[in-house]
């Protein structure tokens, strides 16, 4: 996509005058079925210059469905409706957890109800481990202090990867089980 072009949308529906079809199944403002009506006498129901426009809803339709409201109202609640579809499509966010080989107990129970919270949230979760100086020669020393954090998690979980030594330590990526 070229710079400063918009994406391209869905195509905009016909209004009043662009109406083409002979009969239209008309839908009042409050959404009541006012009925099929001629073209005609649908656009006569129509008053633009109060605002209420005739809005074809459903082209595909037979005969095609129009709606009489506010064009600048069926947009908002267009792109209302469009706004809430696409966060619907985004999966859980990986979320992230991080712990150091030599933290204290207490300090590693604070990431564990971390977990919890976001596993509550639906969330999966990848924990790593970061090492520093000449705690890095020493990999053994941290996949056990690792799996001693994940014994320490009270909920069921499953491993979504095996450990792994990847940047400065260990990481897991781990989720809640379904029930």
């Amino acid at each position: 996509m070229a710079y400063g072009k918009t994406p391209p949308s869905a195509p905009k529906p016909r209004i009043n005058d662009r109406i083409t079809a002979p009969e239209l199944r008309v839908i009042d403002a409050e959404g009541k079925n006012i009925g099929v009506l001629k073209r005609e006498e649908a656009l006569a129901l129509a008053r633009p210059e109060e605002g209420i426009d005739l809005i074809e809803i459903s082209p595909n339709a037979t005969p095609p469905v129009a709606r009489l409201m506010s064009y600048d109202k069926y947009r908002y609640e267009e792109a209302k409706r469009e706004k809430k579809e696409r966060a619907a499509q985004k999966g859980p966010e990986m979320k992230q957890v991080q712990i150091t080989a030599r933290a204290a107990d207490n300090d590693l129970l604070i990431r564990v109800k971390q977990v919890e919270k976001f596993f509550h949230e639906g969330h999966p979760v990848q924990i790593n481990m970061r090492l520093r100086g000449r705690e890095k020669a020493n990999r053994a020393f941290a996949f056990e202090r690792l799996e001693a954090f994940l014994k320490m998690i009270p909920v069921e979980y499953r491993r979504l990867t095996e450990a792994r030594y990847i940047g400065h330590g260990p990481s897991i990526q781990i989720s809640k089980k379904a029930t």
